[in-house]
């Protein structure tokens, strides 16, 4: 992996660590929703020393606290190199939590605040895995002991983890603010894998046709897409025939099918979705 932050990384981490702050602080925090991870976490400390001590213990500082032992067994598991951007994304978010201002952003309202709170969290998460990094927590303790409980998968790790935060979390603040919590969490994952897929999603089409040659020539020539040609047969007419195999974007799709209807409106097509297209025409520096 490479561990070099470039211009694009390093504004990810910036801007992924600073919506996630945003969306503890200002969205969770006030409403009492507990998604998972040391953020949820320190939400729950917060709320249960606040019976002892006025306003309760900071989110910066259990954030601080609950996250360094984490470090450090995952310093010992994967070394130094392994978690470099995410102790960076880590201290940002620190900071934040610490200097922000806490202004509840949508008051007495947890629907809104769940979903945009994981609208929120899900794009901060996403623009943080986009440049490899996370804000350490249960993401890198489930990856850590992942190492030593070989057995269990990392993203089941995660779960459990995350599980038992939301499962505090319901104790402390009761069923209706878990159930709002719990959407929240899934609409944090589809932004995440929004975000995450966001530029390699494609289309992917086969095509055939008797007239597959013409119709070939035509979608590289008029979409600049590659076409990929394969021998079949039909098992009920016996009769063989080229498929085409062509992968493009959703806005060529239409072109795609205006140029078989031409050439052959008798033609059969399958049109389907692919969640990356890796390689020229689409994401063509993945390899690094």
């Amino acid at each position: 992996m490479d561990t070099k932050l470039n211009k694009k990384d390093i504004i990810n981490v910036i801007l992924g660590s600073t919506i996630l702050s945003i969306a503890v602080k200002s969205l969770f925090d006030p409403s009492g929703l507990v998604t998972g991870g040391v953020s949820g976490l320190a939400i729950v400390i917060k709320y249960v020393s606040a019976i002892f001590i006025h306003e309760g213990i900071p989110l910066w500082l259990s954030n601080t606290f609950l996250n360094i032992p984490i470090f450090l067994f995952a310093l010992k598991v994967d070394g130094v190199q392994c978690i470099g951007r995410t102790g960076a994304a880590w201290l940002i978010m620190t900071a934040e939590l610490y200097f922000l201002p806490q202004i509840q952003v949508i008051p007495d309202n947890l629907l809104l605040t769940a979903i945009y709170g994981g609208i929120c969290f899900g794009l901060g998460t996403g623009l943080l895995l986009k440049a490899k990094a996370t804000t350490g927590g249960t993401d890198m303790l489930g990856n850590s002991l992942s190492h030593c409980y070989r057995h269990i998968g990392v993203d089941k790790m995660i779960q459990l983890l995350d599980g038992s935060v939301v499962l505090v979390g319901a104790v402390v603040f009761g069923v209706e603010q878990t159930l709002y919590a719990i959407l929240s969490v899934y609409v944090a994952g589809k932004i995440t894998g929004y975000v995450i897929n966001s530029g390699r999603s494609a289309k992917i089409a086969f095509i055939i046709s008797e007239k597959s040659e013409v119709i070939a020539k035509n979608i590289m020539d008029g979409l600049e897409r590659g076409v990929t040609g394969f021998s079949g047969r039909g098992m009920y007419s016996g009769k063989s025939r080229m498929m085409l195999l062509c992968i493009c974007s959703g806005r060529d799709i239409v072109s795609m099918k205006d140029i078989v209807k031409h050439y052959d409106p008798k033609a059969f097509i399958i049109i389907g979705n692919v969640s990356e297209a890796l390689g020229e025409g689409f994401v063509e520096n993945w390899i690094s």
